[in-house]
């Protein structure tokens, strides 16, 4: 969630690391800003291996290459918590199958990484970066990594993350974990990469893997997204399934895509897309699951009627000068821009927060039930005595005054809870975008994404620019950002936000934009910003 040391070694061993590291020199991506086939997008990455000149062998070592190269040296953007022992493995069959004229989809073969509170029942962790669960493996994948590994892609790691996806303290330090330690940001190492998926925003940035995958309660997907220059989408709450993932809160929880590209982003939205029996929420899906491939079109805001959300424009100068020119740009593709106001946003902002403390408990206990029953931790109030015993790893920044507040809420039945809840839904849906996109007629919302990337302050914790995604997030509606333009060298994202299951016109809306702008470019890793831009 947005609003809210022990270093992990990677497990390679020294020997396969001369190897790689020598064909990612070949490849100009061991150091400087990603480039080449590291940095290619899916159907590029296939269209090499399609032609023979690449594999998922070869492309796997490159990237576990680049990572020992920027991420654990170099600019030490400690982006990835941990790197799967068997992934050359996995690329060694996807390629046997291709050879064999098998291929699974369009992932078949492609490197990704999961942010590390997915669980994955192999040799890694998935610990939420707390050292309470530092070594502890899943006995199941989770349902989303599940249908990954149908669809033939290689998980090469995990992600470091704010720890407990930022829902551990009223005072945080987005991208710092207790057992990942600080992710730094690929366009200005001393900034902030936001949170809480600070490791996927940062690894997709630099071309650590060719795709990511992160989580969101509030922001966790986007905002680290527009901070890092890439695309992200937080979908539909119900479509993908929640099973498996570390949860705050049933009622806003979601994974979605962070990638350097609307096109990839939606090929990995696809693979994961799908009911599941495990997960209840899933089952509204039905019916609503598109091709999303097809969705990416560059006449996608043709004809689109638009309302510029304004009660999201102010709180930084330089931010509303780039948006502005922005929807130039989406007018200039056929959109109809109407300036609106998303009503009743300041009615949920206590709500939300009771709502996501009652869900949060209950939620870690049923999945350290199901997922990690052999953890030495069973439920929140171990996870904090655990904290509380070892203070001086876990908190020498900022303390858990969440989770301390979540442990003392009563159950789901609570009246406080079902009015909260009711008062979410009501002010974020029904009175809130439906009731904006209704009376305008409106496709979409657009608004910037959010402020750019602050410094990391470990003494006054995170500051907020500005945001744009409570609502969606609240309403448990898709929305997507896209790199739109940078100050100071920082990357600046516009969203796009929808009513439910609208994830295939706002990717071809977002196609559009992208397509027309070309905004994005890669990071150099600087030690801070270029005050000259």
């Amino acid at each position: 969630m947005m609003k809210r040391r022990d270093f992990v070694r990677l497990g390679m061993a020294a020997g396969a690391l001369a190897g790689v590291a020598h064909e990612a020199l070949a490849a100009g991506t061991a150091g400087g800003s990603a480039s080449g086939i590291l940095d290619a997008g899916v159907r590029e990455q296939q269209a090499q291996m399609a032609a023979g000149k690449l594999s998922s062998s070869s492309l796997v070592k490159q990237y576990l290459a680049r990572i020992a190269a920027i991420d654990k040296a170099g600019p030490r953007l400690n982006a990835v918590i941990e790197t799967n022992p068997d992934a050359l493995k996995i690329a060694a069959e996807m390629d046997r199958e291709r050879a064999a004229g098998k291929l699974r989809s369009p992932l078949h073969g492609i490197p990704v990484l999961l942010k590390d509170n997915i669980a994955t029942a192999d040799r890694m962790s998935t610990s939420a970066g707390s050292l309470a669960l530092n070594g502890v493996r899943a006995v199941k994948d989770a349902h989303i990594v599940a249908l990954l590994r149908k669809a033939g892609a290689v998980i090469i790691g995990k992600t470091n993350l704010s720890e407990w996806a930022n829902m551990r303290s009223t005072h945080s330090v987005s991208g710092w974990s207790g057992r990942g330690g600080q992710t730094r940001n690929p366009y200005a190492l001393d900034r902030n990469t936001s949170g809480s998926s600070s490791g996927s925003g940062a690894a997709a940035a630099a071309g650590l893997a060719t795709l990511t995958v992160g989580t969101e309660t509030d922001g966790s997907i986007v905002s680290p997204s527009s901070s890092c220059g890439i695309v992200g989408i937080k979908p539909t709450l119900g479509l993908l399934s929640r099973s498996g993932i570390i949860p705050i809160a049933h009622s806003q929880d979601t994974a979605g895509p962070m990638t350097r590209s609307v096109a990839d982003a939606a090929l990995m939205l696809a693979a994961m897309a799908g009911a599941d029996a495990d997960d209840k929420a899933t089952a509204a899906s039905s019916g609503h699951i598109a091709d999303y491939a097809a969705a990416l079109r560059t006449d996608g805001l043709k004809g689109k009627r638009i309302g510029v959300a304004r009660n999201f424009f102010g709180s930084n100068d330089a931010v509303d000068a780039i948006i502005e020119q922005e929807l130039a740009v989406l007018k200039a593709q056929g959109a109809i821009l109407v300036d609106v106001k998303v009503p009743n946003v300041d009615k949920y902002n206590d709500s939300e927060l009771q709502v996501l403390l009652y869900e949060f408990a209950p939620g870690l206990e049923a999945y350290l039930k199901n997922y990690a029953p052999h953890a030495p931790v069973k439920n929140m109030g171990d996870v904090i005595a655990f904290n509380a015993k070892n203070a001086a790893r876990e908190m020498p920044y900022f303390k858990q005054e969440h989770l301390i507040a979540a442990q003392a809420k009563p159950g789901l039945d609570a009246k406080e809870y079902r009015e909260a809840l009711a008062n979410d839904l009501r002010y974020s849906r029904d009175e809130g975008i439906d009731q904006v996109m209704k009376e305008h007629k409106l496709d979409a919302l657009v608004a910037p994404t959010g402020g750019p990337a602050w410094l990391t302050d470990y003494i006054n914790g995170d500051h907020y620019g500005g945001s744009f995604s409570s609502p969606a997030a609240v309403a448990g509606y898709p929305h997507i950002t896209v790199p739109a333009g940078y100050t100071r060298g920082l990357p600046i994202g516009i969203s796009f936000v929808g009513g439910a299951w609208s994830e295939a016109s706002l990717i071809g809306m977002a196609y559009a934009y992208e397509q027309a702008s070309k905004r994005r470019r890669a990071p150099t890793f600087p030690a801070s910003i270029n005050v000259k831009l």
